[in-house]
């Protein structure tokens, strides 16, 4: 008699596809089923978009101590994406962890460590420096793009304060950074005005 290994049972490979999206809607964490314009949607899509960005710069940083907490990003992004799937209005969400002051307090910690290295900033910085400062940048725009979509959610559904302070600190995090990149080798970039 052939042996059936118990996790190829568990784990059956299913479908990618499943079709239930063709006709343009899709179901929140909740079985609600909205269009995929639906605000919520372009919120955690956008949270989804920004994760990807960070695992693009982490392939780029050489420090383990950052790559370390780039992962750490991306975990609780990971979680603020599910909890914006979920529907709130109906309640408290069931088996959705979300962001707490503790992983805001990490990362105003880290925004303080970076910062009090550089050197003071007098100008307005641009976008560039590096591979790695300019991967930041895309991380900052995009988190405080994240964050504008989550403020439009907040508008019409219940979104813990939490999740708002920890984008918006996200974008500040990613702006430190790329300056931490770019001045590693001294090409922090400036705006200048008029014609250069």
């Amino acid at each position: 008699m052939r042996k059936v290994n118990i996790f190829t049972l568990i784990m059956k490979k299913s479908r990618l596809y499943t079709k239930t999206g063709d006709k343009g809607m899709t179901a929140l964490v909740g079985g609600t089923r909205v269009p995929k314009t639906h605000l919520r949607l372009e919120a955690y899509g956008t949270v989804d978009e920004l994760n990807c960005y960070v695992g693009w710069l982490r392939e780029e940083v050489q420090e383990a101590e950052h790559q370390v907490f780039l992962q750490f990003i991306q975990n609780e992004l990971f979680m603020v994406g599910s909890y914006l799937a979920t529907e709130t209005e109906k309640g408290e969400p069931k088996g959705v962890g979300t962001i707490t002051g503790k992983e805001i307090e990490r990362v105003e910690r880290e925004i303080d460590r970076i910062d009090h290295i550089l050197p003071k900033l007098s100008r307005f910085v641009l976008p560039g420096g590096s591979e790695a400062a300019a991967r930041a940048h895309i991380c900052r725009a995009v988190a405080r793009r994240a964050e504008r979509n989550t403020h439009r959610v907040a508008e019409e559904y219940p979104v813990e304060q939490e999740v708002l302070t920890f984008l918006n600190r996200l974008s500040d995090y990613f702006f430190v950074f790329a300056r931490f990149e770019s001045n590693k080798l001294s090409e922090e970039i400036y705006w200048e005005q008029g014609n250069i």
